[in-house]
């Protein structure tokens, strides 16, 4: 059950237009599949916002996929689901990741999108939502797979990691996700970073930001489900160095000028930050992009901080992803 809540009390559940691809590319996609979860669900219809000029395709060393709605393997065969702990220093079990494959090889030319639970969530809150198959269905339909990865961003302290390196050493999430994890992930076949998003869920649209800027070098495109955009640590996660991981900050570099975002804000979204809340934040963070010349697509679902709200624009998310994979060509 997902609800809204304050972080500061670490029960806070975390969990663009539709950039529609050029005819010529495939035939038009079928109908959205329906969403189910135990009982029918009427999603929410997005109230979009465009986004601005794209700056040119990015280079790459692999082919970009070509989309083939309702022809890929995942249309009749789910995807793989595989559970693999890698070492952690900060734990001696090991910290788990979540990787969810579509029926067939692995190569470089399949993209992968890593994925950012919330503050008081897991991987295991993501697989047992069943995201997987929500993810399988827009695979089908937009005619383009990918890989999904979603790694354990908790510690045992129960503080809010912000899925950074912590200042005291005590545990070291953002190298995790940007080198152990693609390291798992990719293992043989790694890919260009034209073909890597990475996105999140409150905590983890935060972190998915603040790492896409902070590693431009791996990531393409950021998707931003209710996160936050400014250094919102109540744990002190960063100790002092604060200005170095906030997402407003780190847009002046031009190493950080083709990143393509997407922002997804419910319309009743008023989690609590130190201060203010997460209500307002992917307004202001769009205009500070658009500001920088950088492409970047808002939704607006109707709903709160829950899964339902943010799995409704799956759809849209989708095909903004695949927009960018597929004009990499």
């Amino acid at each position: 059950m997902f609800v809204s809540l304050p972080r500061r009390a670490a029960v806070l559940v975390s969990s663009c237009a539709v950039v529609l691809l050029a005819t010529s590319l495939a035939t038009a996609p079928p109908e959205r599949l329906v969403e189910r979860i135990g009982h029918h669900l009427s999603p929410p219809e997005p109230e979009l916002t465009h986004g601005h000029a794209l700056l040119p395709p990015y280079p790459v060393t692999t082919p970009a996929p070509i989309p083939n709605p309702g022809q890929v393997a995942v249309c009749q065969e789910p995807g793989r689901d595989q559970v693999v702990t890698l070492p952690d220093p900060s734990d001696d079990e090991g910290r788990p990741l979540w990787i969810r494959r579509p029926p067939g090889p692995d190569s470089t030319d399949l993209p992968v999108l890593y994925l950012l639970h919330g503050s008081a969530s897991t991987h295991r809150t993501l697989m047992e939502a069943d995201l997987g198959a929500h993810l399988d269905r827009q695979m089908c339909r937009s005619g383009v797979e990918f890989v999904v990865a979603a790694p354990y961003g908790q510690e045992d302290g129960g503080s809010t990691t912000e899925w950074g390196d912590a200042h005291d050493g005590r545990f070291s999430l953002e190298s995790f996700v940007t080198r152990d994890t693609v390291d798992a992930v990719e293992g043989e076949h790694p890919r260009p970073r034209s073909l890597r998003a990475i996105g999140g869920f409150s905590m983890g649209g935060y972190g998915a930001a603040a790492l896409a800027l902070r590693h431009p070098d791996l990531y393409s495109q950021v998707v931003g489900w209710a996160g936050y955009y400014r250094v919102d640590d109540p744990h002190g996660t960063f100790g002092g160095d604060t200005a170095a991981h906030s997402p407003d900050l780190l847009l002046g570099s031009e190493d950080v000028s083709d990143l393509r975002f997407m922002l997804v804000e419910g319309r009743a979204d008023h989690t609590p930050l130190q201060e203010g809340s997460i209500q307002g934040e992917a307004e202001r963070f769009s205009e500070l992009l658009a500001d920088h010349g950088m492409t970047v697509d808002t939704l607006r679902p109707r709903g709160g901080h829950d899964l339902e709200t943010w799995r409704s624009t799956f759809p849209e998310a989708v095909d903004f992803l695949v927009s960018g994979w597929a004009g990499t060509r």
